[in-house]
């Protein structure tokens, strides 16, 4: 029998820690060889000095380097067994310039990066994937070329046993939110959700204890701090950081063994 292997199929150095943190870091404690691929480099992220795209002295090969350093360190504090990089181009937020050359990972066709990850399937075996959802969580280029490209990897080698979208409880946030709120935290004037912010309840299939990972998760998203101005759940008050990383929460969109219908454990049926 194969080795038990969790993929988790990512845009950019530093989404693996929010989503799909917790996760990794537990299941590699037990054992489970974990396999994060990561598309693009980052080159849109910010540079030194928070120098942002398009702007005098941002050095995209430079910003790279830099984010995929972050990558490693993060990756570390996770205990992610490998980290393999695809290596397309970053093409930054919806609207931003990147967005049309040709080069960036949104641009590049579906089939050809499909490949490459078909590749990694092939090699690692994983009876779980993890990505995202058809709108990239939050309509990001990026993130929905990741979904689409894992889809079909997924698809065409038949490997995986079960796959995943990443998910945000809709009602459970809201919740949250409104109680931090009434208790006096302050989120900032950036960060105010719309009512249908996040994931509908109803579809959400799995949710995933990590809150014994949290501090882990700390670790590895401070490990990308030159991305820290826009990683907001860093600017959250510690009791606010501790209710959003306490669990992990996903949607079961196939599976080839028999799992229950609400799960807590990604290898129900495999184990």
């Amino acid at each position: 029998m194969d080795q038990l292997t969790l993929m988790a199929v990512h845009a950019h150095p530093d989404d693996e820690v929010l989503s799909t943190g917790g996760i990794l870091a537990r299941y590699a404690d037990e054992g489970i060889r974990t396999v994060l691929v990561t598309c693009t480099n980052g080159e849109q992220g910010d540079g030194v000095g928070g120098v942002k795209p398009g702007q005098e002295g941002h050095d995209a090969a430079a910003v790279a380097q830099q984010r995929l350093a972050e990558l490693r360190e993060s990756a570390g504090h996770l205990g992610i067994t490998h980290v393999e990089l695809l290596g397309y181009q970053d093409s930054g937020m919806d609207g931003w310039d990147a967005n049309h050359d040709a080069s960036s990972f949104a641009n590049v066709p579906v089939e050809e990066a499909a490949a490459k990850l078909s590749a990694l399937i092939e090699r690692y075996r994983p009876q779980v994937v993890v990505t995202y959802d058809e709108n990239g969580g939050y309509g990001h280029p990026d993130h929905i070329q990741a979904h689409r490209v894992a889809l079909a990897a997924a698809k065409s080698t038949g490997i995986p046993a079960k796959f995943y979208y990443t998910a945000i409880p809709r009602a459970r946030m809201r919740e949250m939110f409104e109680q931090m709120k009434a208790a006096g935290v302050d989120f900032g004037e950036d960060f105010d959700p719309d009512a249908d912010f996040g994931t509908p309840d109803e579809l959400i299939t799995s949710v995933v204890d990590v809150s014994a990972m949290i501090e882990r998760k700390l670790k590895a998203l401070r490990a990308h701090a030159s991305q820290g101005d826009s990683i907001f759940v860093l600017q959250m008050p510690d009791e606010a950081q501790k209710m959003v990383f306490s669990h992990e929460a996903f949607i079961r969109v196939s599976s080839t063994v028999e799992a229950p219908d609400h799960e807590d454990d990604l290898f129900a049926g495999l184990r």
